[in-house]
C-alpha cells in the first residue's frame, strides 16, 4: 500500500542519493563501510562511459565484494539462529545481494581505460531468495491464524494486528493461498460497529422534520478502515458503541417586535445671499465680483424603525457507551442557537438630514416570523458539524 509517508520517505531517500552523488566519492563510502551506497555511486559513473576510470571499477569491485559478502554472511547467521521471525530479514539479504548484482550485471565486462578488468563472484542467489520468501510468507500466515484465534472469541486488537500479518505477505506474494479471504475475516472482526441515535429527554415533542434531520446526521463520512458509524439498526451487525444525542431542551422564544421613533436634524448649505451695503447694493470683491454668502438651512426627518427577533435553542449531551459493559465512557455538552433578526424603518422629512446609521435600512419591510419548526430546523444544522466533531473526536477512545 502506497502511503503519503511512503512517498515522503522515497523523496528523502532519492534526495539524500543526489546529495551522496554530488559531494561523496565511492572511495569514502567505502572507507565508512557503506557499501551499497558505493556500488550506486561507482556505477552511476561508470554506466555510458567509454574511458571507465580505474578508481571507479576498483571502488565498485571491492564494494560489491564486501557488501555481497557481507548480506551473505548476514543471511546464514539468522538462519542459524533458527527463529521462524527471522525469515523477513534474510529475505532482506537475499533481495539486497540480488538487486546488486541486477545493477552490475549491464556493465560486464567491466575494463578500465588502462587495461584493468574487474572481477565480480555473482552468487546464485534466486532459489535462495525465493526460500526465504515463502518461509516468511509462512511464517506471517501462521502468525495471523493464531491471532485470529484470539480475533473470533472478541479480541478486536487480535485481528488487526492480524491482518496486518497478512499484508505483509504482500511484499513476498500476490496470491498466497487464501490470505485473501482471511484479511477479509480480519477485518470483519476487528472493526468497531458505532450505533448514533436520539432520545429525547426534553419537556417539549419533537417536531416530525426535525426528528428526521437529526437522524439524517451524515456520521458515515466518519467511518474509517477500522470503524463503521450507523444511524439506524443494521441486520447481522453487532454493535460495539453506542453514541447517544440526548436532547434535553428544545426551546423557541416569542415572536419580539421592538419599534422606535426618532428625529435627526442637519444644517446644510441650501443656496446663497449676496452681500448689501449700507444703501442696499450689492457688493463688490475686488476684482469687481458680486460678493456672496451660502445660505444656511436646518432640515429634519423622522425615522421610525421596526427591530424583529426570535430565537430558538437547542441543548443536551453527546453520551458515549460501551455497549459490551454499558460502560458511560465519554459525555460531552452540545448546544447551538439560531437567532431570526429583522430591521425594517422608513421616515418623513427631508432624507438629507439622515445619517449614514439611520439609512442603513431604509427600504427594508417587516418580514414574517419564521415558524417554531423552522428555526428549530436552522438550529439543527448548526448543531451538526458540533455532533460530528464531537463524535470524531472520541474515535482514539475505541
Amino acid at each position: 500500500m502506497i502511503t503519503c509517508k511512503n512517498n515522503l520517505l522515497g523523496t528523502a531517500a532519492l534526495s539524500l542519493l543526489f546529495v551522496l552523488s554530488s559531494c561523496t566519492s565511492p572511495q569514502a563510502l567505502l572507507e565508512s563501510g557503506d557499501y551499497d551506497q558505493a556500488v550506486y555511486l561507482s556505477v552511476k559513473r561508470l554506466s555510458g562511459k567509454k574511458n571507465k576510470k580505474e578508481k571507479y571499477v576498483l571502488a565498485l569491485e571491492e564494494a560489491f565484494e564486501k557488501a555481497n559478502e557481507r548480506d551473505m554472511r548476514l543471511a546464514e547467521r539468522l538462519k542459524r539462529e533458527g527463529r521462524p521471525e527471522n525469515w523477513a530479514k534474510v529475505n532482506d539479504a537475499y533481495r539486497r545481494v540480488r538487486t546488486r548484482q541486477e545493477r552490475v550485471a549491464p556493465l560486464l565486462p567491466l575494463i578500465s581505460k588502462e587495461g584493468i578488468r574487474a572481477n565480480f563472484r555473482f552468487v546464485k542467489v534466486d532459489e535462495l531468495e525465493y526460500e526465504s520468501r515463502q518461509k516468511a510468507a509462512d511464517y506471517y500466515y501462521a502468525r495471523s491464524q493464531e491471532l485470529l484465534e484470539d480475533a473470533r472469541r472478541g479480541n478486536k486488537l487480535a485481528a488487526r494486528r492480524a491482518y496486518e500479518e497478512l499484508d505483509k505477505i504482500d511484499q513476498y506474494f500476490r496470491n498466497y493461498k487464501d490470505k485473501e479471504t482471511l484479511k477479509r475475516t480480519a477485518h470483519q472482526l476487528g472493526t468497531t460497529h458505532v450505533l448514533v441515535r436520539l432520545e429525547n429527554r426534553s419537556r417539549s415533542i419533537l417536531p416530525v422534520a426535525l426528528d428526521r434531520e437529526i437522524r439524517r446526521i451524515g456520521v458515515r463520512d466518519l467511518n474509517s478502515f477500522w470503524q463503521a458509524y450507523y444511524t439506524e439498526q443494521a441486520k447481522d451487525v453487532d454493535f460495539d458503541y453506542e453514541v447517544v444525542m440526548k436532547v434535553s431542551s428544545l426551546e423557541v422564544g416569542p415572536d419580539v417586535i421592538k419599534e422606535r421613533e426618532f428625529e435627526e436634524a442637519k444644517e446644510i448649505e441650501d443656496g446663497f445671499d449676496y452681500v448689501l451695503d449700507s444703501r442696499g447694493n450689492v457688493m463688490k470683491d475686488s476684482l469687481g465680483n458680486d460678493i456672496k454668502v451660502p445660505r444656511k438651512v436646518l432640515i429634519r426627518a423622522r425615522v421610525f424603525e421596526t427591530y424583529q427577533t426570535k430565537v430558538a435553542s437547542i441543548a443536551g449531551r453527546l453520551e458515549f457507551y460501551d455497549l459490551r459493559t454499558r460502560d458511560l465512557i465519554d459525555s460531552k455538552p452540545m448546544a447551538a442557537d439560531a437567532v431570526f433578526e429583522n430591521y425594517a424603518s422608513t421616515f418623513r422629512g427631508d432624507k438629507r438630514a439622515l445619517s449614514e446609521e439611520a439609512c442603513r435600512y431604509l427600504g427594508n419591510r417587516p418580514q414574517p416570523f419564521p415558524s417554531d419548526e423552522a428555526l428549530l430546523m436552522t438550529a439543527m444544522e448548526q448543531l451538526k458539524p458540533v455532533i460530528k466533531s464531537r463524535i470524531a473526536e472520541t474515535r482514539k477512545l475505541i
